[in-house]
């Protein structure tokens, strides 16, 4: 499993539109390069990402090759109310990881 970070401000208020800053930690190899010994390093990268809040998708982008290491990505986000954002990353080698976050709408 990656490390993903999550940034979100800690006591949003309703109507409030916040910024949602997140990180993963992953290579994000290309396919191109070749290690020491010349053999090409096999393409490994982060395909999709997606947020929902609640049951609906809020944000969703497609990743390429041209993205660097440890992609980031960060949106905003009108909150309405309290509920759960789930962050959702899949990739190639049947990579997917999921991450959900409380959020607390005051």
């Amino acid at each position: 499993m990656a490390r993903s970070l999550i940034h979100l401000p800690p006591t949003p208020r309703r109507g409030d539109v916040i910024e949602v800053r997140v990180t993963l930690a992953h290579p994000m190899e290309t396919g191109y390069r070749s290690d020491d010994l010349g053999r090409p390093l096999p393409r490994n990268i982060v395909t999709q990402f997606d947020c929902r809040y609640g049951e609906r998708t809020v944000f969703s982008a497609r990743l390429y090759p041209a993205v660097a290491a440890n992609p980031f990505v960060a949106f905003f986000l009108r909150v309405e109310a309290s509920g759960t954002l789930t962050f959702t990353w899949e990739g190639d080698h049947g990579f997917r990881q999921t991450e959900t976050v409380a959020l607390n709408v005051a």
